[in-house]
C-alpha cells in the first residue's frame, strides 16, 4: 500500500505543539510519526488521504500564535531493512519478558519470548507507544488455549506473541496487501503454523465465530466505527484490547464499547498514547 510523508513545519516548534499536530492529524487517518527538524513527519495511507480535511484541521490549529505549514512526497521505495538497521530499529524489550529483533540484529538481551520480525517499511516494529503498550497487555493476559482476533494486524508482532504465549488460533487480518505478505514472512520466521492471514476490513467478520480474545491497534475513528462488528464476534467473557488513540480519546472509546454492552476495565498510557482492556461480561 502507497504512503505520503507529510512533513509539517512550525513556529514555534516545541514537543506541546508536534503533540497536537500528531493527534489532529490522526483524527483524519494519519497512522505513523517521526520528530523531525523544526517539525514532524506524519504518514498517511494515500487512499485515505484528503487534502481539504488536512487544510481545515490546520486553519483551525488549537494553539495561538503558531504557524502550521507542510509539504507532501511520496516516499521513494527503499530497503527499509537497511534503512532501520543504519538509522533507528533496535532491539526492544518489552517487561524484560519478550524480546523484538530483526535479522540482521546480532546482539539482543535474551528474554522468555523471542520475536523475530524483518521491518520492510518504517512501521510496525514495536517501538510506537500502541504496540509496546497492547504487547505488554498481552503478556499480563491469559491466551492459553484461547482463539484470537488480531485486527489491523500490520507486522502480526501481536498475534505471534498470542501464540507464542498458548493461543489456540489467531486470525490476523489487515486492509494492507503489504502488511498481509510480510505477516506472513514473519509468522513463517517465527516457525509459528496457527496463525491465519487474511486481507480486507471489519466486513470480514460476518459470519465467523466468537473469539475469546481481540486486539485492534488502529486509530480512533475506524474503531469506533468497527466497534459493533467486533462485538458480533464476542462471546460472555470476551476480552477486547484497543489502542491507537489518545489518552483524550478513552472517554469515546469507553462510551461506545458501554453503549455495546462492553464493560470498561482499565486502559495504561505511554506519551499520551492510550491502550485500553474492555469485556464482554
Amino acid at each position: 500500500m502507497k504512503y505520503f510523508e507529510v512533513t509539517f513545519t512550525a513556529q514555534p516548534c516545541n514537543e506541546i505543539v508536534t503533540d497536537v499536530i500528531s493527534a489532529i492529524t490522526a483524527e483524519i487517518g494519519f497512522e505513523s510519526f517521526v520528530e523531525c527538524e523544526g517539525g514532524i513527519k506524519a504518514y498517511v495511507q494515500q487512499s485515505l488521504f484528503n487534502e481539504e480535511e488536512l487544510k481545515s484541521v490546520i486553519s483551525d490549529f488549537p494553539l495561538p500564535d503558531t504557524q502550521i505549514s507542510y509539504s507532501i512526497l511520496e516516499p521513494e521505495d527503499k530497503n527499509w531493512n537497511e534503512e532501520w538497521e543504519k538509522n533507528f530499529f533496535q532491539p526492544i524489550v518489552i517487561e524484560d519478558r519478550c524480546v523484538i529483533h530483526s535479522t540482521f540484529h546480532k546482539n539482543f538481551p535474551k528474554a522468555e519470548y523471542e520475536i523475530l520480525i524483518n521491518p520492510q517499511m518504517a512501521f510496525g516494529t514495536g517501538h510506537h507507544e500502541t504496540t509496546s503498550s497492547i504487547l505488554g497487555e498481552l503478556l499480563d493476559a491469559e491466551l492459553k488455549g484461547k482463539s484470537v482476533l488480531d485486527m489491523g494486524c500490520g507486522t502480526s508482532i501481536l498475534a505471534i506473541l498470542a501464540s507464542m504465549r498458548g493461543a489456540d488460533r489467531v486470525t490476523a487480518i489487515d486492509i494492507d496487501d503489504w502488511c498481509v505478505n510480510n505477516s506472513r514472512d514473519n509468522i513463517a520466521l517465527n516457525n509459528i503454523n496457527n496463525i491465519t492471514v487474511e486481507l480486507g476490513d471489519a466486513s470480514l467478520l460476518k459470519g465467523k465465530k466468537p473469539f475469546d480474545v481481540i486486539i485492534a491497534n488502529i486509530n480512533r475513528n475506524i474503531l469506533l466505527n468497527d466497534m459493533p462488528a467486533y462485538r458480533e464476534c464476542m462471546h460472555q467473557g470476551s476480552e477486547i484490547y484497543m489502542s491507537g488513540f489518545y489518552v483524550q480519546d478513552i472517554d469515546a472509546i469507553r462510551e461506545k464499547g458501554e453503549s455495546l454492552g462492553l464493560k470498561f476495565v482499565h486502559y495504561r498510557e505511554k506519551n499520551n498514547w492510550a491502550a485500553v482492556k474492555l469485556i464482554l461480561e
